[in-house]
């Protein structure tokens, strides 16, 4: 599997692989985090790919699974504030959003999520508290819980995690 920006042509295929995950997500009783909204939006993820921010996993000549990656000081405003808990490092870090595999490829979530890692060294994540598939995928990620961070769109509350290389 490679991981490579992700295309204007990629366009459709990309779509059907988030539907395909809200699909998912509402037959594995998680029917709020992205079914309820219709999310994410086409726009936001031509706007990633515009941006050269959006990913995808390619496997085979398939897109296994996409992904939003970014970097720097304060890449998410919604990390500035987190309850219940606190972040671990307070130095520049990554973050990986909108992350949907296609279902054909096993593994094609935990190998971007790994790749985000490598090449950041410092990973921010966060996921509805009925993503137990997300929750599991991370704590196997050696990701620590955080606490508690809210969401732009809709002040919905998210379970913050965070995974930082040894030595960094």
């Amino acid at each position: 599997m490679e991981i490579r920006l992700s295309r204007k042509e990629d366009l459709e295929e990309i779509m059907a692989i988030y539907e395909h995950a809200r699909q998912f997500m509402r037959e594995h009783d998680n029917p709020r985090q992205w079914s309820a909204y219709g999310w994410p939006p086409q726009e936001l993820i031509e706007k990633d790919i515009e941006e050269h921010k959006g990913y995808v996993a390619v496997e085979n000549g398939d897109i296994a699974a996409v992904f939003f990656y970014d970097e720097g000081r304060s890449v998410e405003p919604t990390y500035e504030v987190i309850e219940g808990g606190k972040w671990i490092g307070d130095e520049d870090y990554a973050v990986v959003h909108r992350i949907a595999s296609s279902g054909k490829y096993k593994g094609a979530g935990s190998f971007c999520i790994r790749w985000a890692c490598e090449k950041s060294g410092h990973l921010r994540m966060d996921t509805h508290e009925d993503n137990y598939v997300m929750q599991n995928c991370l704590k196997k990620l050696g990701f620590e819980y955080c606490g508690i961070i809210y969401v732009r769109t809709d002040h919905d509350p998210r379970l913050a995690y965070e995974w930082i290389r040894e030595g960094k």
